[in-house]
């Protein structure tokens, strides 16, 4: 993690805050509809706490997450990379949505790289 150059940790924090306020906004629509949240509910910690753990490691921020949390984390934001990864595989190559892809995939792999090596210490 201490080889990470400011620019990917900017974006890095930025595509989490990014990909949670747009959960968040789906949240806020599904509950209106009366859909079932649980799922998205999930994914939103689970974000919290990446985001969280990339500012624990990069600001020395301090986290308040279990190590159960930290567990359940790190299996949510893996499980999202083969969706992400397929929708990756379908965009064009220099669209801004591959680049937004390219961001949140680096983002994830290093909220997973931060909480292994947080869960080990």
């Amino acid at each position: 993690m201490e080889n990470v150059s400011n620019a990917d940790k900017s974006e890095s924090i930025k595509s989490f805050q990014s990909t949670i306020g747009k959960s968040e906004n789906a949240l806020a629509q599904m509950t209106q509809k009366g859909a079932n949240t649980t799922l998205l509910k999930k994914r939103i910690k689970a974000l919290y706490i990446g985001l969280a753990m990339l500012e624990k490691v990069w600001d020395q921020r301090p986290h308040h997450y279990t190590q159960e949390d930290l567990a359940e984390a790190r299996n949510i934001l893996t499980g999202l990379f083969p969706s992400i990864k397929n929708i990756y595989a379908k965009s064009k190559a220099g669209s801004p949505q591959r680049t937004l892809l390219e961001r949140r995939i680096k983002a994830l792999e290093l909220a997973v790289q931060a909480i292994d090596d947080l869960s080990n210490q």
